[in-house]
């Protein structure tokens, strides 16, 4: 790439016809998402991956050697842009994500790595940083903030604080903060908490948002003034609201198995609020999502069902996105001296990427990768991330009840399907010799927490209703949001053994055992979250977990997700931990059986 001199000086002279482009495309309808127009009879010349000219006729900008793309007619949209997102979600690595997601027309995505940040730390996060420098694609990173999310709550594999923050800050790459999820210690007055905010602050980038309280009150103000710019938590459209008239930007989240678009694009289609203020999301996008459904793409469709105009819901992915993390001059708009980051498209409402261009370059055609990916490489200390004391067995699986009683009161946590916060559920269950048991006719379901990053041999106990599990099963996960212990969840103790065991012997993932047979399995041996593998071939392992999920009787959209989330505990309203079982609407800890 150019100095920034030389490219100025040849973007000018293309524009003026002195020399030839590198690309040109012809014949397009421009989709204008600055002035909020659909040009048609739209050229644009290319030169050094950047937008030299866009109007009616660029011919005046070929040459002998520039390469021609006729458009025929079809929409120039610029390049999707996805504001939040978490790469660890999808299973694969950064390389293969992008590979994934840029045939379907994500040029640029701006990562949140705390999934591997919470299992090594500060060389986790540079890991991801260096593979992103290298993508054909934008691929920004937050630098995480709160590792553990909730101080005294969890024990992570790692810790993260301000000094780690304010080196990152000097990163290449680093876009801002991570969300913010430690939000009581916001609104509490948490130094560490303020001065990573303070720091990111004085580095002139933005402080990404994790309010996921239902409590509009004098909490939401306090974190509000701490510094977040944005926030995906939101499910109501009260929530969206008052997070736009607050200053921020309300980031309305479609991933695999978090569905609050339909809820919270209302404050727009119904309130008349203005949409420049919002952005689109995935948030957590599974590997078989994208490969069947696709990304931001999916994302746009599904806006565009709910009542969004074609041209709001586009800006609501480029545009707004772009500005709100302040690469506005670089990206999110098909403008002069922006990246050449294009995608042509028949149709804005069924939104299905014919050809992709990013950095000027033709990337995907017809659903097809071209060209090349980065080779990354990742160091053993990588891939050895699950340390178990010693081989489990089923009665670290059983829940004793003290004392000799008929009956006793139990806190549950309770799936809510496509929802990211859980009920607080309570239940009168009678031991048996003593012991809670499984009650399948009422969902009731044992949930277990195995410490594996120190090999402690900590294993806490806990119970979990909406599942449906129908026979004897488990599933197992070292995909445990935030701190990605073990988590087991399972309606018999030896299935929730060899679930465990299994994975302890691959290096991590996610596995479901029915009848005490391996019925499910992806192996995800980076940091225990992430597969070597390409994104169809995890796809098609992750489907077995789906299958797997389904064969236990579970009916729930996408329940490895809502798995994956019973151990965060920064969202309401109860949640597991390896130091207990926590109400995280009283930041405090409570007994699964109570007294």
């Amino acid at each position: 790439m150019p100095s920034t001199t030389k490219l100025t000086r040849a973007l000018v002279d293309v524009a003026m016809g002195r020399t030839p482009a590198d690309t040109v495309i012809l014949n397009g309808k421009w989709v204008s998402v600055q002035s909020g127009e659909v040009i048609a009879g739209t050229d644009i010349a290319i030169k050094y991956g950047h937008i030299a000219y866009v109007g009616d006729s660029a011919r005046h900008t070929i040459g002998r050697k520039t390469k021609v793309i006729n458009a025929k007619g079809r929409y120039l949209v610029p390049g999707l842009l996805d504001g939040h997102m978490h790469v660890e979600s999808g299973m694969v690595t950064v390389t293969e994500f992008v590979r994934a997601v840029a045939v379907r027309g994500t040029t640029g995505m701006f990562i949140d790595p705390h999934e591997i940040a919470n299992v090594f730390g500060l060389k986790g996060v540079k890991l991801m940083v260096d593979e992103a420098q290298k993508q054909p694609i934008h691929v920004w990173v937050q630098m995480p903030s709160c590792v553990p999310s909730a101080p005294g709550m969890e024990t992570p594999g790692a810790y993260i604080g301000p000094k780690e923050v304010a080196k990152a800050m000097k990163w290449k790459g680093i876009i801002g903060l991570g969300e913010m999820m430690n939000f009581p210690g916001v609104f509490m007055g948490d130094k560490n908490m303020l001065d990573e905010m303070s720091i990111t602050h004085a580095a002139g980038k933005t402080i990404g948002g994790h309010y996921a309280s239902p409590d509009l009150g004098r909490p939401f103000h306090g974190y509000v003034a701490g510094g977040a710019e944005d926030d995906h938590e939101g499910t109501r459209v009260e929530d969206a609201v008052a997070r736009v008239r607050q200053g921020m930007k309300a980031m309305l989240r479609y991933g695999s198995a978090w569905f609050d678009v339909a809820s919270q694009v209302k404050a727009i289609t119904k309130l008349g609020l203005d949409p420049r203020h919002f952005i689109l999301v995935t948030d957590d996008s599974h590997a078989e999502t994208l490969t069947k459904d696709g990304h931001m793409d999916r994302v746009l469709r599904h806006a565009i069902e709910q009542g969004l105009d074609p041209m709001t819901a586009i800006q609501m992915m480029t545009i707004n996105t772009a500005e709100h993390f302040g690469v506005s001059k670089e990206m999110g708009m098909i403008a002069p001296g922006r990246w050449a980051d294009v995608v042509l498209v028949k149709d804005l409402k069924k939104f299905k990427a014919d050809m992709v261009i990013a950095k000027g370059q033709v990337v995907a055609e017809s659903g097809k990768w071209k060209g090349s990916l980065p080779k990354f490489s990742y160091p053993s200390w990588v891939t050895n991330s699950v340390h178990l004391k010693r081989k489990l067995k089923s009665g670290d699986f059983k829940l004793q009840v003290k004392g000799n009683r008929s009956k006793v009161k139990a806190n549950v946590i309770g799936v809510i399907e496509n929802q990211a916060p859980t009920r607080h559920l309570t239940f009168n269950i009678k031991p048996v010799n003593d012991e809670i048991q499984v009650d399948m006719k009422r969902d009731i379901a044992k949930i277990a927490l195995v410490e594996r990053h120190k090999g402690t041999g900590g294993v806490t106990m806990g119970l979990v209703s909406g599942f449906g599990f129908t026979s004897k099963c488990a599933v197992a996960s070292t995909v445990a949001h935030d701190s990605h212990h073990m988590i087991v969840v399972g309606t018999d103790e030896e299935s929730m053994a060899v679930a465990g065991n299994s994975l302890a012997r691959s290096g991590g993932g996610q596995v479901v055992v029915k009848d005490g047979k391996v019925i499910g399995k992806v192996e995800l041996k980076i940091a225990g979250l992430m597969s070597t593998q390409k994104a169809d071939v995890v796809a098609k392992k992750a489907g077995s977990i789906l299958k797997g999920f389904e064969a236990c009787g579970c009916k729930l959209n996408n329940p490895n997700m809502q798995l994956s989330l019973l151990a965060l505990v920064v969202i309401p309203e109860l949640r597991i931990s390896d130091k207990g079982l926590v109400d995280v609407t009283q930041f405090k800890f409570i007994s699964v059986l109570e007294d």
